[in-house]
C-alpha cells in the first residue's frame, strides 16, 4: 500500500476556493474507480494557506492507472483549472505505508 501526499501552498485568500476545488475532485473520483481512499487537510500552524490532499493506493501501478483516467476526464480537468490559479506552490510525496495501528496499539505485546 502506497500515500500519496500532495502538497499545495495557496496564494493568499484562497483556502476556501481551493477546499472546495479539491472537494469537488474527490467527488469526481469513485465514478472513474478511483481505487484510493481520500484525506484533506488543512493547515493549523507552520506555512499559511497549505492544503495537503493524501490518497492512499495498493501499489504505485494502481497510482499510475488511475492518474491515466483522471488526466483524461473532462469533468475532472475542468475542476482542476478551477483549482490551478489559486496554487502558489506544490509538491509530492510518495511513502510506502509500512504499518497501521489503531491508537490503543502501543507496541508492546
Amino acid at each position: 500500500m502506497v500515500l500519496v501526499r500532495n502538497i499545495f501552498r495557496l496564494k493568499f485568500g484562497t483556502a476556501r476556493a481551493g477546499i472546495a476545488a479539491l472537494k469537488e475532485s474527490i467527488a469526481v473520483a469513485p465514478r472513474l474507480g478511483h481505487p484510493g481512499q481520500f484525506r484533506l487537510l488543512n493547515d493549523v500552524s507552520g506555512d499559511f494557506y497549505t492544503l495537503v490532499l493524501e490518497v492512499t493506493y495498493p501499489d504505485l501501478g494502481a497510482m499510475e492507472q488511475t492518474a491515466a483516467k483522471v488526466f483524461g476526464d473532462p469533468q475532472w480537468e475542468a475542476v482542476y483549472r478551477t483549482f490551478v490559479p489559486l496554487v502558489e506552490s506544490g509538491r509530492r510525496e510518495i511513502f510506502t505505508i509500512v504499518e497501521t495501528a489503531s491508537p490503543a496499539h502501543t507496541g508492546d505485546t
